[in-house]
């Protein structure tokens, strides 16, 4: 058996322990150890002392050499100023503003709950804590109003999915780290189809309301003082959110220091409003925890990257694919599609550190390489820039599996911070949020300008 044809039989193996519930980190740590000794024993020649000996030498490298990353600094940072935001009560603040602006609409408190998410999606880099801080919020206004329980879940679960493309994004930067792209090029690049995606659920959500009534009543009563009034509690987070991007965008920082400049900054405002030890602990313990989980997965995938690269499964895979002759479109639309089915069985952040080494070469392939000219790409654009573009993509896409059946980690999530609702009400009211989703990356690929502006801008 060839070094190809053992390393594809290995990812098939790897595949069925993902489906049959094997955590990603464990079953892409345990294949890629199992390839590399292989690799060494059967290929390079070696006995299997010496191949084990000089597997369990790289294998262990990994983890120091990765977390020593400046980059990976990154994710803790971002999910720090999620939890603190939240526990210093800045995130009911911006849940009240937008209900006092939005609320009259009809879903009114729906589509607030939409737009307080994606704010606070600008400053957490966590879609499932995002959408469990909501559930907590929205959930009980809504019902209060005498919205349809199945209604306010789904809105609920769906809407945290926007923390995944709206910096600062955890996926983004593990995106970032995987396909050796810009990290500040790629949080800008979120904001705007971040904002076209918010903009989408709230059409959907409206659109629906005012067909169903029964769904969500508009809210009433408030005046233009009690709007006005609602915007100093939320100014705190439009002021992280500022500092962070601007600290990017001016060249003032990297990435990464202007994140632990705005987890700073979020620290004093908490402590400014009288947040209690018991409250940072918890804030701390919660990113703790969750860093701990997605580094873990990092370490179990790269070690079957470090694999693949060796076996040279991406080169093969883009190769192959530059070879179809299709239209490059085509042959991207067939990835998305992978995608989506990956995402019923798969969480987010696994399923993009599983993928990506073989997707993203194949991608770049068809765009004609890191150096290829605007005029000369298959997909009309720079390199650099079409990884920009497809980070933005598959990100997207990857939110999809954060809502579907059978893994659905945001609806598991919402049902499990509130009990009246079961995991199947959940289901059922985000399952409309997959045409919105699938509506705007329809939009990103027949508009890639909207992704591209602000960091072309940058680089002008």
């Amino acid at each position: 058996m060839t070094t190809m044809e053992t390393c594809i039989l290995l990812s098939g193996v790897l595949v069925v322990l993902v489906m049959i519930g094997m955590r990603v980190a464990f079953a892409t740590a345990l294949i890629g150890m199992v390839g590399l000794f292989l690799f060494y024993n059967v290929d390079k020649g070696m006995d299997a002392g010496r191949a084990l000996n000089v597997t369990l030498r790289l294998v262990g490298q990994i983890p120091h050499s990765k977390t020593a990353s400046h980059v990976l600094g990154l994710i803790p940072v971002f999910i720090l100023i999620g939890f603190l935001a939240y526990y210093a009560g800045l995130t009911r603040a911006l849940f009240e503003a937008a209900k006092r602006w939005l609320g009259w609409l009809p879903g009114g408190m729906a589509v607030a709950t939409i737009f307080a998410t994606a704010g606070f999606a600008a400053v957490s880099g966590a879609s499932v804590a995002t959408s469990a801080v909501f559930a907590r919020i929205a959930i009980p206004e809504m019902l209060k109003m005498g919205y349809e329980k199945r209604f306010a879940a789904g809105v609920v679960a769906a809407a945290g999915t926007l923390a995944s493309l709206i910096p600062p994004s955890a996926i983004l930067v593990i995106y970032a780290i995987i396909t050796e792209s810009s990290v500040g090029m790629l949080l800008l690049a979120g904001f705007l189809p971040g904002l076209v995606s918010a903009l989408i659920y709230g059409g959907l959500v409206t659109g629906r309301a005012a067909l169903f009534p029964h769904l969500g009543p508009p809210a009433r009563g408030y005046s233009w003082a009690d709007r006005l009034g609602a915007l100093p509690g939320a100014a705190p987070i439009a002021f992280v959110v500022f500092i962070i991007i601007w600290c990017i965008y001016a060249g003032w920082g990297t990435p990464t220091e202007a994140g632990a400049l705005g987890a700073f900054v979020v620290l004093v405002i908490a402590l400014a409003k009288g947040m209690r030890w018991k409250d940072l602990s918890g804030a701390l313990i919660e990113t703790a925890k969750l860093t701990a989980m997605i580094f873990t997965m990092i370490w179990g995938v790269l070690i079957y990257v470090r694999y693949l690269g060796f076996a040279d499964l991406p080169g093969a895979f883009a190769g192959w694919i530059s070879g179809l002759g299709q239209d490059p479109m085509i042959t991207l639309l067939m990835i998305l599609g992978a995608y989506v089915v990956l995402g019923m069985f798969m969480d987010a952040i696994g399923m993009l550190i599983l993928t990506l080494p073989v997707t993203f070469p194949a991608v770049m392939a068809l765009n004609g390489g890191p150096n290829v000219t605007a005029e000369a790409s298959a997909l009309g654009m720079s390199g650099e820039m079409c990884a920009v573009w497809f980070g933005i993509i598959v990100v997207k896409m990857a939110e999809l599996c954060l809502i579907t059946p059978p893994i659905g980690l945001n609806c598991f999530v919402v049902a499990g911070v509130r009990p009246e609702v079961s995991a199947q009400d959940v289901f059922r009211g985000a399952s409309p949020f997959f045409i919105a989703d699938v509506l705007t990356v329809a939009v990103l690929i027949a508009f890639p300008g909207i992704v591209l502006w602000l960091p072309r801008t940058l680089l002008g």
